[in-house]
C-alpha cells in the first residue's frame, strides 16, 4: 500500500466541518421557491453538483418538458447560492477533526492533497480563503510553489459533470500526471463521493462516518472502507 501518490478529499463534511449547514440552506431555498422536499431526499443528494440537484428536484416535480422547468431550476439555484454565500461569509469555518494532522502526514510522505467539491468555485473560494487554504495556489488552483496547505482545488463547475461522476478525480490525476488510479485514494462523507471514487477506479474509495452520513447509511454503498474520522486514513497509506 506504499505506492499512494495522491489523496482526493471531499470538502463539506470531510475536510470542512458541516453541521447540516448545506442541508439547511437547501431546505430554505426549496421552501422559498415552491419545492416540497423531505430532509431525507436533500441528504441523499449531498455531494452532487448543486445545479444538478435542482434539475433533479424540478424534474421530479414537474418534468423536464414543462415550460417553466428551466426557469424554475435557475430561480431555485439563484436563491440557494445567495443563502449559501451569505452563510459562509457570515459564519466561522473550521477544518474537520484530524484534518490538519492528516494533511501534515501526507505532506511528510510526499503525497498530493486534492480537494473536490459539489460547490461551485465562488463558494469554494470563500471557504478556502477563510481557512487559509488558498495560500500557495496559482490561478488554476494548483500548488506550484511547494508551500501552502493543499495541492489542488477542483469545483464541480470546472468539469463536465460533478459527482457521482468521476471527472473531478480524473482531472486531479491529469493535473499531477498520475495515469494509474491504483495510486490514489478517494475519501468523502456521502454516497456520491464513494460512487465517484469507484467509477474512477481508485485503489481505495473510503467513506467518512463523522460527516453528513452515518456508518449505516454509507455501508449501503460500495466502498473500500469506512473511517470513524480522518485519523484512520493512515491505515491505508502503508
Amino acid at each position: 500500500m506504499g505506492n499512494i501518490e495522491m489523496v482526493v478529499f471531499d470538502m463539506a463534511g470531510t475536510t470542512v466541518k458541516d453541521a447540516k449547514e448545506v442541508e439547511t440552506c437547501f431546505a430554505q431555498a426549496c421552501t422559498k421557491t415552491g419545492l416540497a422536499v423531505s430532509e431525507e431526499r436533500i441528504l441523499a443528494l449531498q455531494g452532487y453538483s448543486k445545479i444538478e440537484v435542482f434539475r433533479m428536484l424540478w424534474d421530479e416535480k414537474i418534468g423536464k418538458e414543462h415550460p417553466e422547468y428551466a426557469e424554475n431550476v435557475f430561480v431555485s439555484y439563484d436563491v440557494f447560492t445567495d443563502i449559501l454565500e451569505s452563510h459562509y461569509h457570515e459564519n466561522p469555518i473550521y477544518p474537520t477533526d484530524y484534518c490538519l494532522e492528516t494533511f501534515e502526514l501526507l505532506r511528510s510522505k510526499n503525497i498530493k492533497i486534492a480537494l473536490t467539491t459539489g460547490f461551485y468555485r465562488k463558494v469554494c473560494d470563500i471557504i478556502l480563503d477563510k481557512l487559509g487554504w488558498l495560500n500557495g495556489l496559482d490561478a488554476n488552483y494548483c500548488n506550484t510553489s511547494g508551500n501552502g496547505i493543499i495541492d489542488l482545488s477542483i469545483a464541480s463547475n470546472e468539469v463536465e459533470k460533478g459527482r457521482p461522476e468521476p471527472f473531478m478525480i480524473l482531472k486531479a490525476m491529469k493535473t499531477f500526471n498520475i495515469s494509474d488510479p491504483q495510486k490514489i485514494i478517494n475519501i468523502g462523507d456521502t454516497p456520491s463521493d464513494l460512487i465517484s471514487g469507484k467509477k474512477a477506479k481508485a485503489k481505495f474509495s473510503l467513506g467518512l462516518c463523522n460527516g453528513t452520513h452515518t456508518r449505516e447509511q454509507l455501508s449501503a454503498v460500495e466502498n473500500d472502507g469506512l473511517l470513524a474520522n480522518l485519523s484512520e486514513l493512515k491505515n491505508y497509506l502503508n
